[in-house]
């Protein structure tokens, strides 16, 4: 009888959880996949077959947006992990409790604004006639207005500021639970500052570090607002391309192709960091 009870408050327990994955994850990401198999040969006629694939790959504007895609997300990750590593160690190992909290908060400060906010904030740092471009002036170093928007650089900066605590997080929690004594041994025993930081700190924190990135990579490739507005019509974004396809084509055949795609690709990055780190998803998740 109590062995019922247990089984069935376990199942109640689950249940909520278990809906969300089924309702919201699993049954869209299986109609996307029907959706994409799905050709148009006359209005309201379809046929299975794999064209709006094969149209991806014939399209090199479709494909190389893909890879650029990808490689500026890597990169945004490298220089999330660098900026938020130290920021992290700081707060878990050297800051006191009053002061961790305190640049918690200042972490935290950006996701009290919509995406759309930062953006736009962005944009009057930015632009031609922005702060920055006129405290530039003001001291000399330029001459004239200077446009930092509607390129790679003001795309990645954006996203960096965006994606940044969602690096930080995961950080801490793994970092926050390394024994000092571990650090000490390892000057006792003649290392370095940098040796101490590649045998014990970065090993120790490593299930933080790919939790952190496996995240981060994700928002960021998935993300959309930051590079349409902060790239402006030089943005070259794969998320720009599955809108054009469902908002502006009314494709959404090809929109869910695409989508599907999106997630393959990211999928199989982060599966390959995955395998060259020698972590394992559900190692990182627990650890993390």
């Amino acid at each position: 009888m109590q062995k019922d009870i247990k089984r069935l408050s376990l199942i109640l327990l689950f249940m909520p959880f278990a809906l969300w994955i089924v309702v919201l994850i699993a049954l869209p990401h299986v109609g996307m996949v029907i959706l994409s198999l799905q050709e148009k040969i006359a209005p309201r006629v379809y046929q299975y077959s794999l064209h709006n694939y094969i149209e991806f790959v014939n399209e090199p504007i479709y494909w190389n947006t893909l890879l650029r895609t990808g490689s500026i997300s890597l990169l945004v990750t490298v220089l999330a992990l660098l900026i938020g590593f130290p920021v992290a160690y700081y707060i878990a190992k050297i800051a006191g409790f009053r002061t961790r909290n305190g640049l918690f908060l200042l972490c935290l400060i950006p996701l009290w604004v919509s995406d759309l906010i930062r953006a736009f904030g962005w944009i009057l740092l930015l632009r031609e006639t922005g702060i920055v471009s006129g405290l530039l002036q003001w001291t000399g170093i330029l001459g004239s207005p200077m446009e930092f928007l509607y390129n790679d650089a003001a795309v990645i900066v954006g996203l960096v500021y965006t994606v940044i605590l969602f690096m930080i997080v995961p950080l801490v929690s793994t970092i926050d639970g390394m024994d000092n004594s571990m650090i000490e041994a390892g000057y006792n025993l003649g290392g370095n500052g940098f040796t101490v930081l590649r045998k014990i700190i970065i090993p120790y924190a490593m299930p933080g570090i790919v939790a952190g990135c496996i995240v981060v990579f994700m928002l960021t490739a998935g993300s959309y607002l930051t590079p349409i507005l902060l790239g402006g019509k030089n943005s070259s974004w794969f998320t720009e391309q599955i809108y054009d396809q469902f908002i502006t084509r009314y494709n959404w055949e090809s929109g869910a192709a695409f989508g599907f795609l999106l997630l393959a690709f990211t999928s199989l990055v982060v599966w390959l960091g995955l395998k060259l780190s020698g972590q394992s998803l559900s190692s990182t998740v627990a650890k993390s």
